[in-house]
């Protein structure tokens, strides 16, 4: 299982959270950074991140690696645009699949999300167990979205943005999140807000660059040692992706 299908895996997943707090702290960060305030709103010492799940177990490739229970729906969207019956499918064919089944999505998300259900044999294709996963986290991010679409207007801004970030264990800077959809201004001069392919890469990429944080942060105290070239292997993937 990649590193961010435990963050979102199975049903487990129940966001909640405490009334939002005012205001946001504005710290920064830097290579050895320390910041138990902002970096996540829960304080229960075996998850300083929020509650994230974890799951195992392997199924091999092919339509027979579903896992067991997976809906009907999943395995129809898979089959229908691997047309060559490989067994596997790459971004075009992802891309296909997600816009009949949620919303039309750009390639640059399409690509961050073949990055973190990569599939550690075909780093280029992903396979029913990787498809899977990824269609249940879409899911997932999906009842985030319509939650925190207040008005119902089918749009997130800033501030519901933030609302919904929180809602996962991230209490994420202001300044952070204006740096960050600041990617999705048109130049009209109006309120920017996501849609959900914007959201949905917004999300990831935050949530993404969590889970690695967490990984050099084994005490779950908000604070991590990096080299230069193991801060850069971490933070390029989602970079490069955002471009």
């Amino acid at each position: 299982m990649s590193f961010f299908s435990k963050i979102f895996h199975s049903s487990s997943f129940s966001p909640s959270a405490r009334s939002l707090r005012e205001p946001y702290d504005q710290r920064g960060q830097t290579y050895r950074a320390s910041h138990p305030s902002n970096y996540s709103h829960q304080q229960q010492q075996q998850s300083y991140y929020g509650q994230g799940t974890s799951g195992g177990g392997g199924y091999s490739y092919g339509y027979s690696g579903f896992p067991p229970g997976t809906s009907q729906d999943i395995i129809r969207s898979f089959e229908m645009v691997d047309r060559d019956r490989s067994g596997f499918i790459d971004e075009n064919e992802l891309q296909k699949a997600l816009s009949s089944g949620y919303h039309r999505f750009h390639i640059r998300t399409v690509r961050l999300l073949m990055f973190l259900f990569r599939n550690p044999h075909d780093p280029r294709r992903i396979g029913p167990k990787e498809f899977a996963a990824l269609w249940t986290c879409l899911g997932q991010w999906r009842g985030i979205y319509e939650r925190y679409d207040k008005d119902k207007n089918g749009k997130i801004d800033l501030f519901e943005l933030r609302d919904a970030l929180y809602s996962i264990g991230l209490a994420t800077p202001s300044s952070v999140l204006q740096v960050l959809i600041s990617k999705y201004d048109d130049g009209s001069g109006r309120m920017i807000e996501l849609d959900f392919d914007s959201f949905v890469e917004c999300g990831v990429i935050l949530k993404g660059l969590t889970e690695k944080f967490k990984e050099k942060d084994e005490s779950y105290t908000g604070t991590a040692s990096f080299n230069y070239d193991e801060f850069m292997a971490m933070a390029i993937p989602f970079l490069a992706s955002y471009n």
